[in-house]
């Protein structure tokens, strides 16, 4: 027998320390032993590495409920935490609820903005301190926990139950009883034994998600499961019946793909009992292992999915009964795609997002007849481990492209020689650790900023400081450029906002209303309630909020006493959000609350007095204007002579920065062949130590030189959060390469991957540099910088610093045309028929789209029972690849029909920006429904759901569906359609082509509108107004689910005449303004109209459809000059998309009319009021072909108007 033997490089990532939670009871029953508890907890964290971010520790106190007394990110040196410690103050309270402090824990504290690691595999370890009873049941949360992986022990007292502290340990045997708190010393050495053998045991084997892909000829087959039966399973399963913690202890989720093709016809029956043999030695069930098995050729299929099956017997008779499926060419790079997209899913069973591992194990005998570039990196991205073992017959480049490295790409001669790499793959197994790779928001160079301001009674002598501290904060901002928004909330018994993020658009108008700013008064003084109000209204997407976008959410706090309610709860929830809070308070202040709401403890400041605050605000923008920076240096033996000049650019850099723990951070990587770090982001916390390292750095060598493999490296080991970097924070990501030469290997998918992280790359190179792969590596071609030679680098560093101080991450995104269609197909048993034809209808509507220019995008989902997504918004960016996956689209079948709960589905999971949609964005979404019966279920609510999110809803259905249901659906009835078959299709495929594109394109004068007429004139002109009035009225079409009419008047202020939803007939508005008496009075302020109309007209209480997407109209009848400033309000108008149309004499301002109009062309003009009808004409061709667009914040025009007449008259 020939013995083989594979090249494999061992591969171990060993998690740093430990995640430490301290759990303690601070019940009444508890008083007596607090300070032996607060004794043990520190000399407990004495024995812990905190200093060099190996160990992180948290405490909690409870009783009644819990309270968090620092979280795992709070501290990051060993002395913070002591003195911290040794400041506990015993808590108090009863009944004690032990097991809603731990589910408390699992929701709040073992979390990744909490600072937990546990998504990185970092250990997690909870002690719990307890000396009674609980109150409550601890079984769920203890379970939840341990199905976290998260090491629980719990020591008790005489006093407490030691059945319940054995249900709540990992182990019975880590529940640990002493008489009293004061006898914990005799126990701690103990326990830290315990704690330590547990953790060391661990950290090499963890649960692994495994999925096979195989393209196999028989031979190999028949010794398949002598190689991985024995190998992958009994072994490492074995090494994980061990294991005490892991992400989800004991848990896998295995998918099998498998190659269906011609080529494994006779081999088939060998692979289906493989997969039966691994599935015998696994431990199936919901809450366990899960099971897929997938067959590929031309195109990848489905037999089960993860949670299709929940028993092994299930599984085994379904994996007996597989038929082979047959097939030509062998498309790997789809089948690649189509498991990341369907089958490592949530939907589909998988645990990613748990942090469960995902591994796919590719068994591969031929050259793949598409690309498996794109795929094989998506896989990456998400986190999931690939192996791909190959015979001579693959092709090698194409397997180590599809593997997690290179290295991982096994070959052998033949697959009968399959054993001979059997302990290389076993090691492999065993040792490699997967990680998932969560979402996360895209961070941008802007930023959104919340200024809450205590306005209580006792601030009343320091406001004027605090006004001044906000003042000359935004003078720092960029808001112009509409980079930074502000909002300035103030607050005492109640929150009062001053101005929403969206309020304003230019720096002077806030500056001018934050000088205007007066003391709100007030008492009591409560800070929770107001921090609350800031989550559930102002960190919003309609009050002008950016965070679904990615950018980063900052909230100063300047509170002058101890809160009169609790902040723990909404200061946890802002930070859950993602909001950096800073806090700063005086000597009134309760510090220990203002760490609490701080991001970071130390990110909370006091000043004797308000009138200090000059003093902190240098510190305090510091913070705010973070970026973390890394180096990523050539040093390839062609930059030799080049890398002195190299490491004195970075040394002015450096010197250019303001680093700190809570300023800028920096890190550099050396590579050539493969990358090296020389420092991390968290390695250095002064620009001192980072300079002597950068000057101490020594030139490499090397070749070749590999940059592809370098940006993926710093990708995945430097921008984390083991590493220092505050991605997750909202902190700017940069890289600066410096580099001297043509890349070895391919940039282009991990320069993406950067990019899609909001990573911001500059790239400097030199003559020998290849400039377009310098570009593609660039955020954009513009930021590819050159110098002839390295020593030349000298001339960029203006150019650089210019950048450096300028870009945060992502530049403001331009407003995407086009439209998000979504197709909802009824999948049932009834439409097995007809879904040729349905599936025709798709494929022709989608040729007509925009697809490649990414104007249109497209979704497709099927259901019956439930509702399964073929591909979301974001899958494809080419009509090419939408249209192959429609042409393979299977029938899913299934019954009853819920119809329902596939749009309430859809709501919630698949217009998401997470998921493509660009709603957000202001892009028309589109919903075409076919359907071939009546629901099961409800829709009105999920039909109602989608209208008021903006979405245009069409439906066509065949003579078993019900019409009056279709029409509930669309967003408009007459967009309901039926044929007798769905293969009649065809003939209403132009007419609903048509229809979509009319309800997207424009705004048709027969729809609803809200217009408005703000009016000042003499009673001469009212005498005119229902001159004019009437025959605009005339050409609505009022209704309460039409069109609907306001009149105002004003002078000194305004007056409402009737509001949106005063009248729903157009005889009873005529009959009202044919009533109308002038009112006179002076000044005319026009200015606080504007203001009042937004504020009290243009609302859901006074009948205005606005966040339903109904357009908004205001039409202005001026007759002089405002005697107080309209830019402010007009602004605020505009932002909230209110369409307005100024008509004045010649006493008019004409540039101030033009300001208030939408634009200034809508600024009309009459000599007289008397020469009114003569704008009539001009007046109604605005009326009905003006586009009114809502706010980027609110849903897509609907094609609804409303029409607000504001009639502002002075004497």
């Amino acid at each position: 027998t020939r013995k083989v033997k594979a090249t494999f490089i061992e591969y171990h990532i060993k998690p740093p320390g430990k995640d430490v939670v301290f759990l303690l009871d601070g019940s009444d029953g508890t008083r007596r032993g607090f300070q032996a508890m607060r004794d043990f907890v520190q000399k407990a964290v004495e024995k812990l590495s905190v200093d060099d971010n190996k160990d992180r520790v948290s405490v909690v106190q409870y009783s009644r409920d819990p309270a968090v007394q620092f979280y795992l990110n709070t501290y990051t040196t060993k002395g913070d935490i002591l003195d911290t410690v040794r400041g506990l103050r015993h808590k108090g309270g009863s009944p004690l609820k032990t097991g809603e402090a731990l589910q408390y824990l699992r929701d709040n504290v073992f979390t990744a903005s909490a600072g937990s690691r546990r998504l990185e595999g970092v250990p997690q370890v909870l002690i719990l301190l307890s000396g009674g009873r609980s109150y409550d049941s601890v079984d769920a949360p203890a379970t939840a926990l341990k199905q976290m992986g998260v090491l629980m022990f719990a020591v008790g007292t005489r006093g407490s139950d030691l059945g319940e502290l054995q249900k709540i340990s990992h182990d019975s045997r880590n529940a640990i009883t002493v008489p009293e708190f004061t006898d914990l010393a005799g126990v701690q050495e103990q326990l830290q034994s315990s704690v330590e053998a547990v953790v060391v045991d661990v950290t090499p084997d963890t649960p692994t998600e495994t999925g096979m892909l195989t393209s196999a000829p028989p031979c190999w087959l028949e010794r398949l499961p002598d190689l991985f039966h024995l190998v992958l399973f009994a072994k490492v399963l074995n090494c994980l019946s061990c294991c005490l913690f892991s992400v989800d202890t004991g848990k896998k989720d295995v998918v099998f793909l498998l190659d269906g093709s011609d080529g494994t016809r006779n081999g088939f029956p060998a692979m289906r009992d493989f997969v039966e043999r691994v599935v015998g030695k696994l431990n199936v069930g919901p809450n366990d292992d899960r099971v897929s098995v997938v067959q590929y050729s031309r195109d990848p299929e489905v037999n089960f999915y993860l949670n299709t099956y929940t028993t092994k017997e299930d599984i085994v008779d379904s994996v007996r009964g597989l038929n082979h499926r047959g097939g030509i060419p062998l498309n790997t790079g789809a089948a690649l795609r189509y498991v990341r997209d369907n089958v490592f899913t949530n939907s589909s069973g998988s645990r990613r997002l748990q942090g469960v591992p995902q591994m796919l194990i590719l068994l591969n005998g031929g050259k793949s007849s598409d690309n498996v570039d794109t795929p094989a990196s998506a896989l990456r991205q998400q986190g999931i481990f690939v192996i791909g073992i190959g015979t001579r017959n693959s092709d090698r480049s194409e397997l180590q492209k599809i593997s997690h490295e290179p290295r991982y790409a096994l070959s052998v001669p033949e697959f009968t020689d399959l054993p001979g790499v059997q302990e290389q793959l076993s090691t492999v197994l065993s040792t490699v650790r997967v990680r998932g790779t969560p979402m996360t928001p895209t961070v941008t160079g802007k930023k959104d900023v919340v200024f809450l301001l205590d306005g209580s009674d006792g601030t009343r002598r320091g406001f004027q400081a605090m006004r001044d501290f906000v003042q000359k904060a935004v003078e720092k901002l960029s808001v112009d450029d509409n980079k930074d928004r502000v909002s300035v909330v103030q607050y005492s018994r109640d929150p009062a906002v001053q101005f929403y993020l969206n309020t304003y658009t230019t720096k002077g108008d806030i500056l001018d209303t934050v000088r205007g700013l007066r003391h709100k008064g007030g008492s009591p003084l409560k800070t929770g309630e107001a921090l609350q109000y800031l989550r559930d209204n102002v960190f919003t997407a309609s009050a002008g909020s950016r965070r679904l976008e990615g950018v980063p959410q900052v909230l100063i706090l300047l509170s002058g006493g101890r809160s009169y309610d609790s902040v723990d709860a909404p200061a946890t929830a802002l930070k859950q959000m993602g909001v950096l809070m800073f806090a700063v308070g005086t000597r009134g202040s309760d510090l220990g609350e203002l760490q609490k709401i701080s991001h970071d403890s130390r990110n909370a400041i006091t000043v004797p007095e308000f009138t200090d605050l000059a003093g902190v605000q240098e510190q305090l923008q510091s913070s705010v204007e973070a970026v973390d920076v890394v180096f990523l240096l050539d040093g390839s033996d062609g930059t030799r002579n080049g890398f002195p000049a190299m490491r004195d650019f970075v040394e002015r850099v450096v010197g250019k920065l303001n680093v700190g723990p809570n300023d800028d951070r920096v890190s550099v990587v050396q590579y050539s062949r493969d990358p090296e770090v020389n420092f991390y982001l968290n390695t250095y916390t002064t620009k001192e130590d980072i300079v002597d390292s950068v000057r101490g750095l020594n030139h490499r060598g090397g070749i070749p030189l590999n940059t592809g493999a370098a940006l993926r490296y710093v990708r995945d080991n430097v921008f984390t959060n083991s590493s220092g970097s505050r991605r997750l924070q909202g902190v700017p990501q940069m890289l600066i390469l410096l580099n001297g030469g043509k890349s070895s290997d391919n940039v282009d998918t991990p320069a993406s991957a950067l990019r899609q992280q909001g990573i911001f790359v500059i790239g400097i190179g030199t003559r020998n540099s290849d400039r377009s792969e310098l570009q593609k590596i660039s955020h954009e071609p513009r930021y590819a910088l050159s110098v002839p030679e390295f020593t030349d680098l000298p001339g960029v560093q203006e150019q650089l610093s210019t950048v450096l101080s300028t870009v945060k991450a992502v530049p403001p995104s331009r407003k995407p045309p086009g439209k998000d269609v979504v197709f909802l197909l009824d999948g049932s048993d009834g439409t097995r028929r007809g879904f040729q034809a349905m599936r025709d209808f798709v494929q022709k509507a989608v040729e007509k789209l925009s697809v490649d220019d990414n104007k249109d995008r497209v979704s497709v989902v099927q259901y019956s029972r439930d509702p399964a997504v073929q591909f979301y918004l974001n899958t494809y960016t080419t009509k090419g690849d939408i249209l192959d996956t429609v042409r393979g689209l299977r029938h899913k079948g299934g019954s009853p029909l819920k119809t329902g709960e596939a749009l309430q589905y859809l709501r919630d999971n698949v217009f998401t920006a997470s998921a493509g949609s660009r709603r957000l964005e202001g892009v028309p979404q589109v919903l075409i429904l076919l359907s071939g019966g009546r629901s099961y279920d409800s829709v009105d609510a999920p039909a109602t759901a989608l209208k008021q999110m903006g979405v245009l809803m069409f439906a066509v259905g065949t003579r078993g569906s019900d019409l009056g249901e279709l029409q509930k659906i669309s967003h408009d009835s007459r967009n309901a359609i039926t044929v007798p078959e769905f293969t009649d299709l065809a003939g209403v495929q132009e007419q609903l082509q048509s229809s979509v594109e009319a309800v997207v394109v424009d705004v048709t004068p027969e729809t609803p509108t809200e217009t408005g007429m703000l009016t000042s004139a003499p009673p001469c002109w009212l005498e005119r107004l229902p001159d004019l009035f009437h025959p605009v009225v005339g050409k609505l079409n009022v209704g309460p689910n039409d069109d609907r009419v306001s009149v105002v008047q004003y002078s000194r202020d305004p007056e409402v005449n009737f509001y949106l939803n005063t009248y729903t007939t157009k005889e009873d508005i005529v009959d009202s303004v044919r009533g109308l008496n002038h009112r006179g009075g002076i000044p005319l302020n026009t200015g606080a109209a504007l203001r009042y109309v937004r504020d009290n007209v243009f609302t859901n209480s006074s009948g205005s459809r606005r966040l339903q997407g109904v357009p908004q109209m205001l039409i202005l009848l001026n007759g002089g000059k405002s005697s107080d400033n309209v830019d402010t309000p007009a602004s605020a108008l505009r932002q909230q998309g209110i369409f307005v149309i100024g008509i004045g004499t010649r006493n008019s301002d004409r540039s101030e009319l033009q300001k208030i109009s939408h634009e200034p062309r809508y600024a009309l003009s009459v000599p007289e009021f008397t020469d009114l009808p003569g704008v009539q004409e001009q007046l109604s061709t605005v009326l009905s072909t003006v586009r009114v667009r809502g706010t980027p914040m609110t849903p897509t025009v609907t094609g609804k108007k409303v029409t607000d007449f504001y009639t502002p008259m002075s004497l």
